[in-house]
């Protein structure tokens, strides 16, 4: 499709924002509500802090997510993320590729331990 002549498309935007490596991975993590970095980087799974880091920036700035930044008491302060009320609507959007795999895709030999269950 040519955004020529089309102009400004959301469902071209929207893809372009939720294709981005692990975003669709931080999203369902957080659906099951706040995790702390570390927390957050188990539950997606093999993703490199670097790129966690860069992800995360990029979802605080299209307000899908919040940071809060806990004080610890002379340690190292605690950053806790959560979704704002955009990025729980994306509910809707795992819930349909959820739909659609079970229903259009075999299930993976249980050789492998699976990232947390859905």
């Amino acid at each position: 499709m040519s955004t020529e002549h089309t102009g400004f498309c959301p469902v071209y935007r929207a893809i372009g924002v939720l294709q981005e490596k692990w975003v669709l991975h931080i999203v369902r993590a957080l659906l099951n509500g706040e995790k702390g970095f570390n927390e957050l980087a188990r539950a997606v799974g093999g993703c490199n802090s670097a790129t966690l880091t860069q992800r995360l920036e990029q979802l605080e700035t299209l307000s899908l997510i919040n940071k809060r930044t806990e004080d610890s008491h002379g340690k190292l302060a605690r950053s806790v993320y959560s979704l704002t009320p955009a990025g729980l609507e994306l509910q809707s959007v795992i819930d349909a590729i959820d739909g659609w795999a079970k229903t259009h895709l075999d299930a993976p030999a249980p050789a492998l331990p699976q990232p947390s269950p859905c």
